[in-house]
């Protein structure tokens, strides 16, 4: 017997080294960025399809949420819109999330109810493992529409004309009192502070806009890191790896100075791990549509981890590893074109940026030029280098056209003959066209003069031929037959 039981030794060791020696495999806890993407594709909440809406949109999809989410209204806003909150799984670890704490930045709360699809979803659709894991580990509160009074104008303050993100010690608004008796009542061990960034953002030292930016508020001016903090930076540190197979260097980091006044600092500081997740811009994506599955994908994954504790794979380092922000992006950068000034002929940089006017459910961008000179430490989305090219003056239709004799074949003819504005009658201000010039009513024709303080409004020439027109802030190749068509304001 003695042989036998020596080979059954050496076969168990054998056994076991063949198996510690194996490849690690996939971290059960993890959930592939494909499976995040088919999550989103069957759950996307199709009700909302862009991002200005108000509390009206969002009413009816809470009230019907009854059977799985509890659902109760945590106070009024300023003007009387409910501020509700939406409560989801029986485990022990408390997660609170809000959003549209201002009321223009709307994009994380389009994802909270594609999330709430998603945890309403079928037992039956290959995600019941993650649902599962959440209801079991996690007790979870969402409020979606904080300030439903600014989203309903889409302007970023309340209704007293407060930022709510500057009232946490104050409690000067119904709104802040809101969030922190939900804080204080609730006791949430982890907190997720959700807001959108200006597009003008780029990830420091690149081109890059910042898509999504993160940060783990200081909790004193010291900037020290508890174990607190600490939960909140190893939770952004999985969020970017995920982010990084999405978007590749999009993924910047705030800095992190303490303000006293603002929630994430205090909340932190009130012993709840917070997260903060802003929104940036992504190109070709004005309705921020994917950076709406971005959030989905980043929260839905970030909430997994927190309820299954594999966030503790991921390091502090990691989370300092992440690139600063920077605020070097400009709409439009046109670099190195010829201008004068009186006799004086010299090269400027001219940076174009868009401020965005809704009308209704429609966009409309009017640019501004936002900088003139020495801009070579920016970036553009679009950039012409316009070397050996020189800065030439639009002119004003002389007569006044009705807008119904306007076509896109008129308009590419005034441009090139040098017109870069005409007059219609004056019943037709405040419309919009898509008319590639700019179309203003009588009395009211704009200053020319390509300077930095008025409109985006000339030409580029190419040894004396006209090339390209600068309309709004829009870049029209005169040489092409496009038809291009952009939203603007009859001025």
């Amino acid at each position: 017997m003695k042989p036998s039981s020596g080979i059954s030794v050496l076969f168990i060791v054998l056994l076991f080294l063949f198996y510690s020696c194996q490849p690690a495999k996939e971290s059960p806890d993890s959930i592939s960025p494909e499976l995040l993407e088919s999550a989103y594709a069957q759950y996307k909440a199709p009700e909302i399809d862009n991002r200005r809406f108000g509390y009206e949109i969002i009413a009816p999809l809470i009230a019907g949420r009854k059977v799985v989410f509890e659902t109760t209204v945590l106070g009024e806003s300023v003007e009387g819109r409910p501020i509700n909150a939406l409560t989801y799984g029986e485990g022990t670890r408390k997660v609170l999330l809000w959003s549209q704490m201002h009321g223009n930045e709307s994009t994380a709360t389009m994802a909270l109810f594609d999330l709430f699809n998603f945890l309403e979803g079928s037992p039956e659709d290959g995600f019941e493992s993650i649902r599962s894991a959440l209801r079991e580990n996690l007790r979870l509160r969402f409020i979606p529409m904080l300030n439903p009074d600014g989203a309903e104008k889409f302007v970023r303050r309340n209704a007293q004309q407060i930022d709510l993100n500057r009232d946490a010690v104050r409690q000067s608004t119904p709104e802040g009192i809101v969030l922190k008796t939900a804080r204080d009542d609730f006791e949430p061990e982890f907190g997720f502070n959700l807001h959108d960034q200006n597009r003008y953002y780029n990830v420091e030292g690149t081109a890059l806009p910042a898509t999504i930016s993160f940060l783990a508020p200081a909790y004193n001016e010291a900037r020290e890191v508890n174990a607190v903090r600490s939960r909140a930076m190893k939770v952004i540190a999985g969020m970017d790896q995920l982010l990084q197979q999405m978007i590749p260097g999009q993924v910047g980091k705030y800095d992190d100075s303490f303000e006293p006044r603002a929630f994430g600092d205090n909340i932190q500081k009130w012993g709840t791990s917070t997260i903060l997740i802003e929104s940036g811009a992504y190109a070709g994506d004005p309705e921020k549509q994917y950076i709406r599955k971005l959030n989905f994908m980043v929260l839905l994954n970030a909430l997994y981890e927190i309820a299954t504790e594999n966030y503790n794979q991921y390091t502090e380092e990691a989370y300092a590893a992440i690139p600063e922000n920077d605020s070097k992006l400009m709409d439009l950068l046109i670099k190195n074109v010829e201008t004068a000034a009186g006799d004086n002929n010299y090269l400027t940089d001219i940076g174009i940026k868009s401020s965005e006017v809704f009308l209704d459910s429609l966009l409309v961008m009017e640019g501004n030029i936002e900088d003139w000179g020495d801009l070579s430490v920016y970036y553009g989305y679009e950039e012409i280098d316009a070397k050996g090219m020189t800065l030439e003056k639009g002119k004003i239709w002389p007569e006044v056209i009705p807008l119904e004799q306007l076509d896109s074949a008129k308009v590419m003819e005034l441009l090139k003959e040098g017109y870069l504005a005409v007059a219609t009658d004056k019943l037709r201000q405040g419309q919009v066209h898509q008319l590639p010039i700019l179309i203003f009513t009588e009395g009211n024709a704009p200053n020319m003069n390509p300077t930095l303080e008025n409109p985006p409004l000339f030409y580029l020439t190419v040894d004396g031929k006209r090339d390209m027109a600068i309309i709004n802030g829009h870049v029209i190749r005169l040489d092409r037959q496009e038809n291009l068509f952009f939203w603007q304001l009859i001025k």
